[in-house]
């Protein structure tokens, strides 16, 4: 037998609220309530929450700003936990909030974020402490030089100084993590968005050589040089480049899941992303490059983390993706590497496919002060690997402090 009306809003239903819902006020319907059950299931479920148009997230996201507006809270805690079971981002719950803030009013708002950081730590998702008191504070700037970049600052005044360069189609959240942590080890520390990336503006010309001038100008900006460069993926070859081209800003290099030269396939490959991206956007690539990022293990045991990489990249401006990837396709470094002359950690990812462990092996092979690590993770160790990453981070700049430790 086909599905009929109350059987496709049934599915729509349970997909949305979740099946134990569901089931419980449907099996409680009485020869009362019934007719009322078939009603909204039919009408609201069937006929609203299935027709085309908006996708689920974006339904969900409409629902809770109504609800909230309307002070009907138990409604509202209801399609909180069950977006958040859904693995609905903690950014794209803040952009409602702060939506409901300035439409629905602070007190609103107020009872939003309550609900939904209770929700988030029922489902294992409490976010982590951010004290808004040195030395943890973000403190957001756009830089005076041009083209304009975002950056973020935490940490001391002092210390041992650490810029984060972040890879291909992300942005400086992607650090947030590793930031907080060496913030709180009292190292000042600086994050930012590469060129057309997150809220940095794009440039006449996107080469790795405009990319490292970028990341010295940032640098001379902050006047805390020499710093130690921690760069992954593209980020990785940015912070080659500052230690070729502006060695008296660098103190000490951190090259992740990175290469001086991508090998031909993968200079094709970069190639015939940029065109797909230019000609058809993000979209016509997602389901490439999240593979490439994460592990098949960990897509399938963190959805939710999963899907946040995933927002993260369709939000990348595809003119800036493509002129990056073109970037890196370009890039070829292998003849300045003997010219490093720093305290380099090198880190592999052993089930890295868009950045194999040969291209790191080939790094410690020319760069002299060199040393190396391999994780138990894909191209994003900062994602699948974070204490590891983080504990061998800690390590490599206790050495620079007490250099016999190394």
């Amino acid at each position: 037998m086909r599905e009929d009306n109350i059987d496709r809003g049934l599915r729509q239903r349970r997909a949305v609220l979740g099946v134990d819902w569901v089931d419980r006020a449907t099996a409680n319907a009485t020869a009362f309530t019934a007719p009322w059950q078939a009603f909204i299931t039919e009408t609201a479920w069937q006929g609203v929450w299935g027709r085309e148009g908006l996708d689920t997230e974006t339904r969900r996201l409409l629902v809770m700003t109504a609800t909230l507006a309307l002070g009907r809270m138990e409604e509202f805690e209801m399609h909180m936990n069950a977006a958040v079971k859904a693995g609905i981002s903690e950014a794209n719950l803040q952009d409602m909030l702060h939506m409901a803030a300035i439409y629905c009013g602070v007190p609103a708002a107020n009872n939003g974020f309550r609900i939904a950081a209770q929700s988030l730590a029922a489902h294992g998702r409490a976010p982590v402490p951010l004290p808004l008191q040195e030395p943890w504070r973000e403190k957001t700037f756009q830089t005076f030089s041009q083209p304009q970049s975002q950056v973020v600052v935490q940490g001391p005044a002092t210390g041992t100084p650490v810029v984060l360069c972040h890879a291909l189609g992300l942005d400086l959240s992607m650090w947030a993590e590793v930031a907080r942590h060496l913030a709180g080890r009292g190292h000042p520390v600086l994050r930012y968005d590469v060129q057309g990336h997150g809220a940095s503006l794009m440039g006449p010309q996107v080469s790795i050589a405009t990319l490292v001038d970028d990341a010295a100008r940032i640098i001379q900006e902050w006047d805390c040089g020499p710093v130690v460069m921690v760069g992954l993926s593209m980020g990785g070859m940015v912070a080659q480049g500052l230690a070729i081209r502006h060695p008296q800003l660098v103190r000490a290099l951190v090259l992740a899941n990175t290469a001086a030269r991508y090998p031909e396939g993968s200079r094709d490959g970069f190639g015939q992303r940029a065109a797909r991206v230019r000609a058809e956007g993000m979209a016509a690539i997602i389901d490439e490059v999240v593979p490439r990022y994460l592990s098949p293990d960990f897509m399938a045991s963190n959805p939710a983390a999963t899907a946040r990489l995933r927002e993260r990249l369709l939000r990348c401006s595809p003119i800036a993706y493509a002129a990056c990837c073109e970037a890196l396709a370009d890039a070829d470094l292998e003849g300045g590497l003997a010219n490093i002359a720093v305290p380099t950690w090198v880190v592999s990812g052993k089930l890295d496919q868009a950045a194999p462990q040969a291209l790191q092996t080939a790094l410690v092979h020319g760069i002299a002060h060199a040393r190396h690590t391999v994780l138990p993770c894909a191209h994003l160790p900062t994602m699948e690997a974070p204490e590891a990453f983080i504990n061998g981070l800690d390590h490599f700049l206790a050495g620079l402090v007490h250099p016999q430790s190394r």
